[in-house]
């Protein structure tokens, strides 16, 4: 999996995160940054474009809005308003987010919880997207939250009831995945893995 970054300075900022070199790739989770190296492999980025194109069509009469990674969103600790870069202690590059708060969005990316957050299961990155980031979302207010087994072919959805997430929905490739927080969003599963040919 993804491993934090061997560092002297126990706390780095979204601030510090500006500094870092273009062409890495980082997370930055409670101060702590997380290197995203090695990319995805080939079923991981199937999977997210196959996922794009199937929720660009059912936003299409939506105000809401979707965005794949690289895109930043900025999670800080207190209210989104007048926060500064250097204390934002989180930020993270989910594989695709729905924002419906155009608030929301500025020319950095997104600074607050997205309404819907999905990640793309890959070895390095599974273990983080199943516990760190559940968490994290859940703490945030991410109001749904798929993870996406493109191997085992099902997408577990959590979603917020109140502050914490309830038991998540398992749904497979004969399944229909609807939206329980933006509406028409409803996935015909078995046609979206059809189109992923696992790479040899």
């Amino acid at each position: 999996m993804a491993q934090p970054a061997l560092i002297d300075n126990p706390v780095f900022t979204y601030k510090d995160y500006l500094s870092w070199p273009a062409e890495e790739r980082w997370e930055l989770i409670d101060g702590v940054p997380w290197n995203m190296s090695p990319a995805p492999g080939t079923t991981h980025q199937r999977m997210v474009r196959e996922l794009a194109v199937a929720l660009y069509g059912a936003l299409a009469a939506s105000s809401c809005e979707l965005f794949l990674a690289p895109f930043d969103v900025r999670l800080p600790e207190t209210s989104t308003d007048q926060v500064e870069d250097e204390t934002i202690l989180t930020v993270v590059q989910p594989d695709l987010a729905i924002i419906c708060d155009k608030g929301k969005i500025d020319s950095k990316g997104c600074l607050g919880p997205p309404d819907v957050m999905i990640e793309v299961l890959s070895p390095s990155s599974a273990y983080r997207d199943e516990t760190d980031k559940l968490h994290l979302y859940e703490s945030q207010g991410v109001r749904e939250y798929w993870i996406v087994n493109p191997d085992g072919g099902y997408i577990m959805v959590y979603t917020l009831n109140g502050k914490e997430y309830g038991k998540p929905e398992y749904l497979w490739k004969k399944d229909r995945l609807i939206s329980k927080v933006i509406d028409g969003i409803a996935l015909d599963l078995e046609a979206l893995f059809a189109r992923i040919v696992p790479s040899g």
